[in-house]
């Protein structure tokens, strides 16, 4: 083994699903919408937190606008 690698160079290569990567958040939702996530999931076999991640990604790919109407 060498005593030192040049690390940079091992792999030049960009990592090609480095725009597919996720990030880690916490958010608080109401209890609500996450037992009706977990309900879909036990029906589908889909985890819920994947399916909140598809249904926002959809939102987003629809350019969709929240509506806000205080009452």
């Amino acid at each position: 083994m060498r005593d030192e690698y040049d690390i940079e160079n091992l792999n030049p290569r960009k990592n090609p699903y480095a725009k597919k990567l996720k990030q880690q958040v916490t958010i608080n939702i109401n209890v609500t919408t996450i037992n009706y996530f977990k309900e879909m999931a036990e029906e589908t076999g889909i985890p819920y937190q994947t399916l909140i991640n598809l249904c926002l990604a959809d939102y987003v790919a629809q350019g969709k606008k929240i509506e806000i109407a205080w009452e």
